[in-house]
């Protein structure tokens, strides 16, 4: 993804916003790494677009408060697959 960082956070925000996607979702769909759109979109948009910048702190927000149910249905998806080959 060849844009500067302004047009790329906001990029990268807007696509947060519309799929009420993660960071590590936003990592791979655009190539870039975890901390490149953590970092745009958590201090370089406040400045370029404000108001974006709240939608996406909202979805930031929900998508923490919900990060150990994401990781107790992998780990539950993980040993059923497990159990499943063994049988």
């Amino acid at each position: 993804m060849q844009v500067q960082s302004k047009e790329r956070c906001e990029i990268l925000g807007r696509y947060i916003v519309k799929h009420r996607a993660t960071v590590r979702a936003t990592a791979a769909k655009y190539y870039v790494s975890k901390s490149t759109v953590h970092k745009d979109v958590t201090e370089r948009l406040m400045y370029v677009n404000p108001a974006l910048y709240a939608c996406v702190k909202e979805v930031l927000d929900e998508n923490k408060s919900e990060r150990h149910l994401r990781g107790g249905e992998a780990t539950r998806k993980k040993y059923l697959a497990r159990r499943a080959k063994e049988n």
